[in-house]
């Protein structure tokens, strides 16, 4: 951990060391995952916890004969604010070029300035969470945006593991009422005010049918459209809401990592509730042994897969020597019509650029690039796919090149819909390649019109029902059997109903798809 203030205690350190990765992770984002992420994340932290001690120190003083509360945000969404704060002050300070270009042009708008501005207007979810007590504010940020499980947040704020599932559920109505309450007191427009107790009315039964003068509304007033999403705990919205309420820009794609921290174990509190209740126990011990099998089999896998890349390849005449295999490099991404071993013209002419295989080695019977040899015909081991330098086949993004249903798969797409709400819904691609990748790009076809608007961990393009998803600078690599995922909101008519997509496609193969 880089330098950070000095714990004052046990249990600071122990805080330090649980909030350190939740700050990191949004750093990486704000940076774009470069080098500058470790910095911001240090000096953001740092910010923060002075703020902490400081109102901490102020409540003290405060609370001496009578106890009164200052409004505060948990360590967490409090460490994730001073990020947020740390990024417009080296805007402001003439360091912007660190910082992720489309969050430069997030702080220097009216959503930026919604969080610094008047607290009526400050968005509503930040208000609700700050109005609460801290301890109920904390379990509830941990359940739904940092997703941990249960037993790992009963044990992170000493509650009773039993009963930690009633007492988030109290503390989720508590958050409705603390949005109700501020929704309440915002400066409405008229228009709005209108449909206030409307709004409530609907948001308080998850099977309540929106009106159709209120899913309108919805759709033009961001302000009303925030507080459907805080006050509806039904639906699955209420993470969203939280994580794009109270961080701001980056709130989703944040908010996506973190479950992806728990599913994949790499969480702090995750592991650290593994390590806490497996134990000396059976269970806990056959537990460990099987994820140490897992790891011993993975890297059994990738001995054997090196060594058999190793294996020379014999010339024409039989022979294995390593130097008719000399100067292979990994290509791109495979194209289904290209010939490995090309006949060349009956006259015994050149062969043209176009039929000739890629690059030429210093053995002529080797099959550069595709690991087949001319004298043997023996297929390859699966090399690194990527952005192909082939005439023959379009590039990713660019005309995405309709799949061959005769050709095998080469990967494993799953469309899994988040969350959905009146016009809008909450989704994640992942796919699982076969072959290791340099880069990558992913396509589907929508069934009813859909529209992507926002995604993270990819850069999107549409063309009709045609989405393509690019590989971002720090996702690129995936190796042999790995998988990668984006995130998205998009747009759907309730008329045409929003269906799962289809016809997934990865550099321009098939993909099977759940």
């Amino acid at each position: 951990m880089p330098d950070l203030p000095t714990p004052q205690d046990a249990a600071e350190a122990t805080l330090f060391s649980e909030c350190w990765d939740a700050v990191l992770s949004y750093a990486e984002l704000c940076t774009g995952a470069s080098a500058h992420a470790r910095q911001l994340a240090s000096e953001a932290f740092s910010l923060g916890i002075r703020e902490a001690r400081a109102a901490e120190a102020d409540y003290d003083v405060k609370s001496y004969g009578r106890r009164a509360r200052t409004p505060r945000l948990p360590r967490i969404p409090l460490l994730l604010t001073a990020v947020r704060q740390t990024t417009a002050m080296w805007e402001a300070r003439g360091l912007g070029d660190r910082l992720d270009p489309e969050l430069r042009l997030w702080l220097n708008s009216e959503k930026a300035a919604r969080f610094s501005g008047p607290p009526l207007y400050r968005p509503l979810a930040l208000r609700g969470l700050r109005d609460m007590q801290e301890p109920d504010a904390a379990l509830l940020w941990l359940a739904e945006v940092e997703a941990l499980p249960a037993t790992a947040v009963a044990r992170r704020l000493g509650l009773d593991p039993q009963g930690a599932a009633e007492e988030l559920h109290q503390v989720r109505g508590v958050f409705r009422d603390r949005c109700h309450r501020n929704h309440i007191d915002t400066p409405l427009s008229e228009e709005c005010r209108s449909y206030a107790r409307l709004l409530d009315a609907v948001t308080r039964s998850p099977a309540a049918d929106v009106p159709d003068d209120l899913s309108w509304h919805l759709a033009r007033c961001v302000e009303c459209a925030e507080a459907a999403a805080c006050l509806r705990l039904g639906g699955g919205g209420l993470p969203a809401a939280l994580a794009g309420g109270v961080i701001g820009w980056g709130g989703l794609a944040y908010l996506e990592r973190r479950r992806r921290a728990v599913e994949s174990g790499l969480s702090r509190g995750v592991a650290d509730d593994l390590d806490g209740h497996e134990g000396d126990t059976a269970e806990g011990r056959r537990a460990r042994i099987g994820r140490a099998g897992l790891l011993v089999a993975a890297a059994g896998v990738s001995l054997l897969a090196l060594a058999v890349t190793l294996v020379p390849f014999g010339t024409g005449d039989g022979s294995g020597t390593l130097e008719g295999t000399a100067g292979r490099e990994p290509v791109g991404e495979m194209d289904p019509s290209f010939d490995p071993v090309p006949s060349g013209p009956a006259d015994g002419s050149t062969p043209s650029a176009t039929s000739s295989p890629r690059g030429t080695g210093s053995d002529a019977g080797t099959g550069r690039g595709t690991g087949v040899n001319a004298g043997t015909g023996s297929a390859s081991d699966k090399e690194p796919q990527g952005d192909s330098t082939s005439t023959a086949t379009s590039a990713p993004g660019q005309g995405d090149v309709d799949p061959n249903p005769s050709e095998p798969a080469v990967c494993h797409a799953r469309y899994e819909l988040s969350g959905e709400w009146p016009n809008g819904f909450q989704a994640t691609v992942t796919v699982k390649s076969d072959y290791a990748l340099s880069s990558w790009s992913v396509s589907w076809t929508f069934p009813d019109g859909q529209r992507v608007t926002q995604m993270w961990d990819g850069k999107f393009d549409q063309v009709g029902a045609r989405v393509t998803a690019n590989a971002a600078d720090y996702n690129k690599a995936v190796a042999a059997g790995g998988s990668f995922a984006v995130g998205f909101i998009g747009s759907w008519d309730a008329g045409n109903g929003n269906a799962a997509p289809d016809n997934f496609t990865l550099n321009g193969r098939s993909c099977t798809h759940s």
